[in-house]
């Protein structure tokens, strides 16, 4: 039995060899190498057509690339037999906090505008927040997103967090739920998207939540460019209410180049980037579940395709 790496259009070169540096007894294919569809016992997947996955009739599981696994939970053609996985990497954590900051900071000591006049070449100076004044909303507050929460925190700034659900405690306020959506939007003065992509959070950033955060307040996107309606975003900004956005996710992926994001003034562009899976740091675990699916044992960070995550 072998594994099967998935992403069209990826070169997949360094996960072949992490998997095979992490267990070189495992057989590891793309696609193109698979000669017999059932020797497939475990597959790893990033954006795969939908369907591909009807003629492995011996795959047990599928890990995702990465944290997110809507790309796997959309597809109602992976068989119910199959177990879906994510990875859970204090890399990727660790990472989405350092990028989240530097966004943030970015924001408060208006470096967007000193590279607009750069280009311009003008000499302006512009007034700047500090950490200590400055409130931020982190909307999903699972592993990553309370990852960067704290981290924030011990930074210096005022931090609170809403989920779905009241989850555990924390050293910074929690709101959940849709009855507290309202009063922890009011109190974000920069509002940073980390929660999955379901179908209750599919265009939850639109017009009716942007206008009820503070005037002036900033938008951060690193969860899912379907967290986003682009034209409500848009609207908003140009409108006054929304200072400005950094996104770093969309819907479609790659941006269309006629985008209007693209030349926008007041909106920041990032090619998914926050936070990368390092195929080595993450390895072990696929290797891991992979034996435990061999073992015919529970499988670690599996998802639930009721929830979406």
């Amino acid at each position: 039995m072998s594994i099967l790496i998935v992403s069209p259009g990826k070169n997949l070169d360094r996960w072949v060899e992490a998997l095979k540096e992490a267990d070189p007894s495992v057989p590891v294919y793309l696609p193109e190498q698979v000669k017999d569809p059932a020797d497939i016992k475990f597959a790893l997947a990033w954006n795969h057509p939908s369907g591909f996955f009807n003629h492995f009739k011996n795959l047990g599981g599928i890990s995702s690339f990465g944290a997110g696994v809507d790309h796997l939970v959309k597809d109602p053609q992976i068989p119910d037999r199959v177990t879906i996985t994510r990875i859970i990497d204090p890399l990727l954590s660790g990472d989405m906090a350092e990028f989240a900051l530097a966004v943030v900071l970015k924001h408060m000591r208006r470096l967007t505008r000193y590279c607009r006049y750069q280009a311009e070449n003008q000499w302006k100076k512009h007034s700047y927040l500090r950490v200590k004044n400055v409130s931020i909303g982190i909307m999903g507050t699972g592993m990553i997103g309370h990852h960067v929460a704290n981290y924030l925190l011990n930074t210096g700034f005022r931090v609170s967090g809403w989920s779905r659900t009241q989850g555990k405690e924390a050293a910074y306020g929690k709101y959940y739920g849709k009855e507290q959506l309202n009063d922890f939007l009011k109190g974000c003065n920069i509002l940073i998207c980390l929660l999955p992509l379901t179908n209750a959070t599919h265009g939850i950033i639109n017009k009716h939540l942007l206008r009820k955060l503070p005037l002036g307040a900033h938008v951060i996107n690193l969860g899912r460019g379907a967290h986003v309606l682009d034209g409500d975003l848009i609207q908003c900004i140009d409108e006054g209410h929304i200072s400005s956005a950094h996104l770093d996710v969309f819907d479609p992926e790659p941006l269309p180049e006629d985008h209007p994001f693209w030349e926008h003034p007041k909106i920041d562009v990032t090619p998914h980037v926050a936070s990368l899976t390092d195929p080595r740091s993450v390895a072990g675990q696929v290797m891991e579940n992979y034996h435990r699916l061999q073992a015919g044992e529970p499988l670690i960070n599996t998802v639930s395709r009721d929830r979406g995550y």
